[in-house]
């Protein structure tokens, strides 16, 4: 499984529209960088939060989840509390071709301070904006700054395309758009 250098990246997002909006080149100065780098893309946070809250005692219950488990704040700078976490969104859509798999890692600058991201890997013909999980796994508050580098992504190319796409299995997060949170 090769992975896919700049060029190719560049050339899926303008003319198959693979990433929207796209940064052809790495923004970097006095933020956290985002954009088309060597063999990946580094994609931004919007100013969309669910951050999660213990107000109402709720058991996370992922065939039961309750949406009340989260406040939902759009701000410039998101303050996760501490051994807490936060749902999130990219400012980007990603349309991902069938013979691809991508793999996102989170950024470096917020690793090196206790801040996790997960994602779960997009599927061959997967489309959305991705909802990112963001873990403060600090004993102090930490700040998410909006429209700034978040996470990585990293497109596998399979040796031929799968036979079953994330599209042709109707999968239940297919085109989502803003915080997606859990379904069943």
């Amino acid at each position: 499984m090769p992975i896919m250098p700049d060029r190719w990246i560049k050339e899926m997002a303008k003319e198959k529209g693979m990433i929207e909006p796209f940064a052809d080149k790495q923004h970097r100065q006095g933020i956290i960088s985002y954009g088309v780098s060597s063999y990946g893309y580094d994609a931004r946070v919007a100013d969309e939060f669910k951050i999660f809250t213990d107000v109402d005692n709720a058991i996370v219950d992922p065939k039961n989840f309750t949406p009340s488990s989260f406040v939902t704040r759009k701000t410039d700078v998101c303050v996760i509390p501490p051994n807490s976490f936060a749902l999130a969104r990219t400012v980007e859509y990603f349309r991902i071709p069938k013979d691809i798999l991508v793999i996102c890692l989170g950024k470096s600058t917020y690793a090196r301070c206790g801040i996790i991201v997960n994602v779960t890997p997009l599927e061959p013909e997967w489309e959305g904006q991705v909802t990112i999980e963001i873990s403060n796994t600090t004993p102090l508050p930490a700040k998410i700054y909006a429209n700034e580098g978040i996470c990585q992504l990293l497109f596998l190319k399979g040796s031929e395309p799968c036979e079953v796409s994330y599209a042709d299995k109707n999968g239940k997060y297919m085109k989502q758009m803003g915080v997606a949170t859990p379904r069943l």
